[in-house]
């Protein structure tokens, strides 16, 4: 503490250790980024019946398939500095309700048009929701927790979207594809109800912005459950932006270099990701898998991506955090060319879903601790800002994957081809990881506290 009547919030929270309140918010943003998870994936495992029914070519659901993908990247840039400066709980609930909506919609779409209009309006809800629950979670967790904790939580994208592969296997042969995206517009709606009545507001937010202390006080005391009456002002140990924007903030020093290389890993990463999870199922039905069969080895790719997000970040807790995502990186390039090899021989069903289930793990949970890395990066003021910029420059190589991907497919190439070609992405990644840990450039130390006055 600073004096007697004044508490350091930072240091409060690092004492305080992962209490009931942390687990309950980490599950409140885990339910948040499932439901994400979920409502992202959906469209990869219609797509079949969608070529079915509405007697589509495979490259005509490029543009449908990564619209929300434009919608994510457009939502998370704009959601960050809206975050930034109203707050993260507001941003969060509105941005789910927005993508619930948007779900249920969907499943009336009548044609390839609507269907893609739809989507960009869903992706909005999307990218908002992840960059403002990461901020939040993280802006809650003890530092030596915040990456296991941001990792965990995110790990439920992953999960959802597995999730969805299961729930399609059962709900579009008994009540077509409609039904996954109506359960994925119906369960976010729900959850906002939730969110509106049990998860706070940042106290290092609402520090930073001075507002009443009798507020800041009523969050902590739920974090340790003690009285804090005798505490008449509360302070964070950084400075507030000086004037500048938070955009501003992140592309100027000290933080400019890392976030160069944030975007850079970001959109490698998620071109791979989004490849693989939105063409799987396609590719994997045409080198002769059952419907059963495809949906279920393509939803390995992501749930081993949940696994991996919490083995990931608790080696990131341990150890030199860039260092750790340049092997995952290594490694998933490595997997991605042993997968090539597997999809050739698909009666090796159990050697074809284990590997797809490693490259999940280490390419899904290294995205996951990107997300990490970046929270972990930026302070109080430009966080939101900082973590939605990388996440929405990351979705244009999302788009990319997909958009290449549908290219590919009208080029002929097959499965095998496809998967090899990932390893480039993957090892980009990994070189730029080491570029950003060698030239790191040291942030300059601040030379103030930031305070909220209790009223």
């Amino acid at each position: 503490m600073s004096e007697p009547s004044a508490l350091d919030v930072e240091r409060y929270i690092d004492e305080a250790g992962f209490t009931p309140f942390h687990w309950l918010l980490l599950l409140l943003c885990f339910l948040v980024i499932l439901l994400d998870g979920y409502d992202m994936a959906a469209i990869a495992y219609v797509a079949p019946s969608l070529l079915e029914e509405w007697g589509l070519q495979k490259a005509q659901l490029g543009p449908a398939m990564s619209a929300a993908l434009f919608g994510l990247a457009f939502g998370a840039l704009l959601a960050g500095p809206l975050a930034d400066r109203i707050g993260r709980k507001p941003a969060v609930v509105v941005s789910v309700l927005f993508f619930g909506a948007g779900s249920l919609a969907t499943a009336w779409a009548f044609s390839i048009g609507s269907l893609t209009a739809l989507r960009f309006a869903t992706g909005l809800g999307l990218g908002a929701a992840m960059s403002n629950a990461i901020t939040l979670l993280a802006e809650y967790c003890p530092s030596h927790r915040r990456t296991m904790a941001v990792s965990a939580m995110l790990c439920g994208f992953p999960l959802g979207a597995g999730a969805g592969g299961f729930c399609a296997g059962y709900l579009i042969p008994e009540f077509g594809w409609r039904s996954v995206l109506l359960a994925g517009g119906v369960a976010p709606l729900l959850l906002c109800a939730l969110l509106a009545w049990r998860m706070p507001e940042s106290v290092r937010y609402m520090v930073l912005k001075g507002q009443p202390g009798a507020r800041v006080r009523a969050v902590l005391a739920r974090i340790r459950r003690e009285p804090l009456a005798h505490v008449q002002r509360f302070v964070i140990g950084e400075k507030a932006a000086g004037g500048r924007s938070a955009v501003m903030a992140i592309v100027t020093r000290p933080y400019r270099l890392g976030t160069l290389l944030l975007w850079f890993c970001c959109f490698m990463s998620m071109l791979v990701f989004y490849m693989i999870v939105n063409w799987m199922p396609l590719l994997l039905k045409e080198a002769g898998l059952p419907v059963r069969q495809f949906a279920q080895i393509s939803a390995l790719f992501p749930l081993g991506g949940g696994v991996g997000s919490i083995l990931i970040g608790w080696l990131m807790d341990r150890r030199e955090p860039n260092k750790v995502l340049a092997l995952v990186y290594l490694a998933a390039g490595l997997l991605a060319y042993a997968v090539s090899h597997a999809v050739g021989n698909v009666s090796q069903t159990v050697l074809l879903g284990s590997l797809v289930f490693m490259m999940g793990f280490m390419s899904g949970g290294g995205q996951s601790a990107l997300s990490s890395l970046a929270a972990g990066f930026y302070p109080t003021h430009c966080r939101a800002t900082g973590v939605g910029g990388m996440l929405g420059i990351g979705r244009f190589g999302a788009i990319s994957g997909v958009l290449a991907g549908a290219e590919l497919l009208r080029l002929q190439w097959d499965g095998a081809s496809i998967f090899s070609m990932l390893l480039v992405p993957a090892w980009l990644v990994c070189a730029a990881l080491l570029l950003k840990y060698y030239s790191s450039v040291k942030r300059r130390p601040d030379d103030g506290l930031v305070t909220a006055q209790a009223r």
